[in-house]
């Protein structure tokens, strides 16, 4: 039992199947982990203690009956970040305007992730209907890295990850609309997948809007993002984006060979000319990229795809999302000074205005594709810098400078929601920053949508050539 959190989501599902362990008895380890780590590292927004115990026990009859078709991560924890509707429990979008307000009804991924058989243990910490790049919500603890807790966890899915890295659950929900699950992953030491666009639904309750957005998980292994995007890649009636299905599973694509490739290297930032690059960020995409031509690939370097004043276009629709929020005027302040000057940025804005930057990003797509031609994935540090400390970028009283620090902090990841293929975090590297040892992700873009096999297989190739460790010093 006190080894349980040491298990990745596969070998505990496994475990669950062979009744080495049952449900209840997960469950009752990751709540005492949950109140004992969860504050520290501001995982957890609300804890779901009710809600898991009946699924444990409806897993555990389950498991009695001897079901052959069992769900494949029966009685395995997976919170769910606050973002996402889980009917009965509250939805508070890390907000204070949404303070008290209870979800009628599951999302889609919810859905997906309760047919899988796990446990809904909780909702993860979000800043404020997920917009920056960092956990400090005014509604919650922040999220910390469990590297060194003086440092943020990232965002927007800051909370998942820190639930992850501090060894209370083997995976947790997170979603992405500018590297919010990559972010986070590359924070924290772990592995993040942004599905392909369309590669997860909204359901039937969700639209895809202007289509950045990406919903998947946070995991110690690559062999674990695999078999969840299996869970959660299945199609509903009515989706609009319908990348091509995978060969056999996600999962199966982890041992395969990928064939001869061609990788560029891109350190060059994208959204901001001359962003500062630690050099220990750049040393984690060098790394990825070394270990990828000693197994055959052909690597070159990668251009910059647009220029930082094109990237632009991306600004109006991030604003009109925040301001699309259902938010009565009388709520209005209670919001944080970030997404007030937001929605104030949405509002400068014409219908004709949005119809364009919808237009403006689907060229910028074509022309990261066209200047990517002769390419099959593209490899940059997942961040410009090491995890940020707690209250280094949000900037109360200048949102506009705080915007323009998180650009900074995060030049590449948002190229990916642009383009809609997939990109995954791996955390390939660790060095001494300040005199404490932080992890450094390398990101690995695909140039094509539905390209997730070939990702996968890359990255459990690295996985396997170069392992990480599965926990910070000294929190396992």
């Amino acid at each position: 039992m006190s080894e349980l959190h040491h298990l990745s989501a596969l070998d505990l599902a496994a475990a669950v199947r062979r009744r080495d362990v049952s449900p209840t008895e997960v469950l009752d380890h990751t709540l005492e982990r949950a109140r004992r780590l969860g504050p520290g590292v501001g995982a957890f927004v609300h804890l779901a203690e009710d809600h898991a115990r009946a699924q444990a026990r409806a897993a555990e009859e389950t498991l009695a009956r001897g079901d052959a078709d069992r769900p494949p991560f029966l009685g395995v924890p997976c919170p769910v970040k606050d973002l996402v509707m889980v009917a009965g429990l509250p939805f508070e979008a890390g907000s204070a305007a949404f303070a008290g307000y209870v979800a009628p009804a599951d999302d889609g991924v919810a859905v997906r992730l309760r047919e899988a058989g796990t446990l809904m243990v909780g909702k993860t910490t979000t800043p404020e209907l997920g917009l920056p790049p960092y956990t400090e919500p005014d509604v919650a603890p922040p999220a910390r890295t469990p590297w060194d807790r003086t440092r943020g966890a990232g965002g927007s899915s800051g909370g998942s990850a820190a639930a992850v890295a501090a060894g209370i659950v083997p995976v947790a929900h997170g979603n992405d609309g500018g590297g919010s699950i990559r972010i986070p992953a590359a924070a924290c030491g772990l592995v993040g997948l942004k599905p392909s666009r369309g590669r997860v639904s909204k359901g039937p309750l969700g639209v895809d809007g202007s289509a950045l957005t990406a919903d998947g998980v946070l995991t110690r292994t690559v062999r674990d993002t695999a078999a969840f995007l299996d869970v959660l890649a299945r199609p509903w009636p009515g989706d609009h984006y319908t990348p091509r299905p995978p060969r056999t599973t996600f999962l199966d694509a982890c041992d395969r060979d990928p064939g001869a490739l061609r990788v560029g290297v891109l350190l060059d930032p994208v959204n901001v000319a001359g962003a500062p690059v630690h050099p220990e960020a750049v040393a984690a995409a060098r790394r990825a990229a070394t270990l990828l031509e000693g197994m055959g690939h052909v690597v070159d370097v990668a251009p910059v795809p647009f220029t930082p004043q094109e990237w632009e276009a991306f600004r109006p629709l991030w604003a009109v999302g925040a301001l699309s929020a259902p938010i009565p005027p009388e709520a209005d302040g209670l919001l944080t000074p970030l997404t007030r000057w937001m929605r104030e940025q949405g509002r400068s804005y014409s219908g004709v205005d949005y119809a364009n930057a919808l237009v403006a990003v689907q060229m910028l797509a074509r022309r990261a594709a066209a200047a990517w031609a002769g390419l099959d994935v593209v490899v940059t540090p997942t961040l410009a810098q090491p995890p940020a400390p707690v209250g280094s970028m949000r900037d109360d009283a200048d949102p506009a400078a705080d915007f323009e620090a998180q650009k900074a902090f995060t030049p590449w990841t948002t190229a990916w929601n642009i383009l809609g293929a997939p990109a995954i975090s791996v955390p390939l590297h660790r060095a001494e920053v300040d005199g404490v040892e932080l992890p450094f992700g390398a990101q690995l873009g695909a140039v094509r949508l539905g390209d997730e096999e070939l990702l996968l297989a890359l990255a459990a190739a690295l996985e396997a050539a170069d392992p990480w460790p599965a926990f910070a010093p000294g929190v396992a």
